[in-house]
Parts: C-alpha cells; structure tokens; sequence
C-alpha cells in the first residue's frame, strides 16, 4: 500500500464533532497514512480554526496541523504586543503544531492586512521560523486570470474572488512580496501552495529551486494548474522528476464539503503523479500521468513533507491549550463557547 500523507487540508467551519468523521473517512476511503489539517483563523475572523484542530488532534493524535495568526487587530501594527504574530507563533509551538500556515498572501486577504508581506511583524516572526526550522505553508496570490475581466471565471467571480477594481495588489506585487521573504530568509522551511500559481511560468521555480534550498511547492488544485502540466506535458514530466524533492502531495480539501469532492481531488493528484493513466482532469485537457519512479511518488507523496515537519506530529499539550483558550476567549463568541466546551470537557 502507498503511503501518502495528505499536506494541506482545511476546517472551514465549526460544527461541534461533525468534522471528526469527515477526516476520518476520508483517512479510511483512500487509506492515508496521515493528514496535516492547516487552521486559518485569518479566513474566519477568530481562533476557533486552531482550536477545532487541536482537538482533531487529541482524537487523532497521528494527525500533524499547522496554526494560523489570527489578526486581533488590522491593520497588522495595530496588533497588541502580547498577541502578536511572534508571540502568537510561540504559544502555538507551545501547544502542539507542527508548523505555521499563513493565508495572508491571498489577495483578499492581503488587502484585509493592510500592510505588505514583508511588514516588520511578519519579518520578525520569518526570521523565527528560519531560525527554528519551523516550516511555512504559505498561499500567495491566486490564478493570474483572475485579475483580467476577459479571463476572470465566473466562480472566481461569485466567491469574490476576481480582482478587478483596482483595490487589490497586483498579482506581480503579491508575487515581488513572497520573493523579498525568500531573499531575507534564504533558508526558511517555506511551501508556496498551489505550485505559486506558476503553472504558466514554471521557469521562475526553477530559478527559485536553485537560490533557496528550503523552498518547496504543493500540488494542491489550482485547476488551472493541471490544465497547464496537460498543456506542457514532456516539460512537466522532466520538472517532477528533476525536482521530484520540491513537490509536496496535497489536496486542499476542507470541512464541510462533499466527501465525493475530496475523493475526487485525492485522485486526479494521485492519479497525475503514481500512474501512467490517462484521466479527464480540469478543463477540456485530458490528463496523463506521469508515470514516475517508485522513490520519486515517494519523494512527493510523504517524504519532502516528513523531511520538513517531522516523521511523527508533536503531541498536543492540554495545558497550554486550555491557556490559549483563556487567553483568546474575549474573541470567542458564545456560540463557539457553546460548541467548545463539550469538547473540552471530552478531550481535556
């Protein structure tokens, strides 16, 4: 049996223990080895995605999760001192994550900020993770299309996700800032998600790939992805076996959502980089795979993300969760409360 562990996988709602079973046969369905669920409290407003995932983690403890900063205050250097992006990063070690997820180079998000990337804040908490070799899985910017009105689709459209009038960076500015991270922290553990929307590009990787050592990209769909490794594809069957150490396995899939759906994201991916298969992937492209080596669908699937974070995801300390969740209860509303507790009194 393959093994694979899911790098990059969401809770986008909290629904008392409704999200425990939807991983859970999601684990049992495609019999995955592991999962690294990513909260994203910048995405809900709150720090219930770091608590709802701590607590997958106590049911699941061979789960690995990467914590969000959550933005008590925007813009950013309106943050208070003892809850910003360093000292929030230190309490999360502290409980148990694995990693740090960061969804601020979304262009929606980045706008929310109020401040570049590369903000003093954020370059002190770069300069930490660089330091203690944490790893960063982090979203910057979103397909290139999706700031051109003749390119823009119309589901980018009804999700707010089309950038169109001006308010938003440019998709070369978001972009510059991921790159200045790169230049000032040059050995920082970092994943761009989504291939760093360069599937039109993939040259810029290559020079990226040869400067930092520590860079990585995930595989996560990104349709738009998958139809340009259809559209190229004797090039991108050279590139995943020459960087077949820089690619990290990942669906992107969340709660709540059809479990259909996830399953169906788990195998195009799969399917693209353990097969030789042809498959009617995104778009009108068919998708062939690529047929790689048993050493490089292992490089991808499980070993890059291993070598990165850890053979084994750290234990959640319940002390420390119970703290944070002091600490933060000012931002908990009391329908999350309501939902929290139960949970505590289970698991704590």
């Amino acid at each position: 049996m393959r093994k694979v562990i899911d790098s990059h996988m969401h809770l986008d709602e909290w629904g008392s223990e409704d999200f425990i079973p939807f991983f859970d046969e999601y684990l049992a369905r495609e019999e995955i080895h592991a999962v690294n669920i990513c909260a994203i409290p910048i995405a809900q407003s709150n720090v219930c995605n770091n608590i709802m995932t701590c607590f997958y983690k106590l049911a699941h403890p061979g789960t690995y999760a990467h914590g969000g900063i959550e933005l008590i205050k925007i813009p950013i250097d309106n943050m208070p001192a003892e809850m910003d992006a360093l000292t929030q990063y230190h309490e999360l070690m502290e409980i148990g994550f694995d990693g740090i997820k960061m969804l601020e180079g979304k262009p929606t998000e980045h706008k929310r900020i109020g401040k570049s990337l590369n903000h003093p804040s954020l370059n002190k908490l770069y300069a930490e993770l660089e330091k203690d070799g944490t790893h960063l899985l982090m979203h910057i910017n979103d397909p290139d299309e999706f700031w051109h009105e003749e390119t823009a689709p119309q589901w980018a459209v009804d999700n707010g996700w089309a950038y169109l009038d001006g308010s938003f960076s440019s998709y070369e500015e978001i972009q510059r800032q991921a790159i200045k991270i790169l230049e000032d922290h040059p050995k920082i553990k970092i994943t761009f998600a989504h291939f760093f929307f360069c599937g039109k590009t993939p040259e810029l990787l290559e020079e990226l790939f040869a400067k930092y050592p520590n860079l990585c990209v995930d595989l996560t769909p990104g349709g738009e992805m998958y139809e340009a490794f259809a559209g190229n594809y004797e090039y991108y069957k050279d590139f995943f076996n020459k960087y077949s150490k820089r690619l990290v396995f990942g669906t992107d899939r969340c709660f709540p959502e059809e479990q259909s759906y996830a399953n169906w994201c788990y195998d195009i991916v799969t399917t693209f980089v353990g097969t030789s298969e042809t498959k009617k992937g995104y778009g009108d492209k068919e998708l062939v795979g690529l047929g790689l080596s048993e050493e490089k669908q292992d490089d991808i699937f499980f070993a890059n993300f291993e070598r990165r974070v850890g053979k084994e995801p750290k234990p959640i300390n319940k002390e420390k969760l119970k703290a944070y969740i002091e600490k933060y209860s000012f931002a908990l509303t009391e329908q999350d409360m309501e939902k929290i507790k139960p949970l505590m009194e289970k698991y704590l």
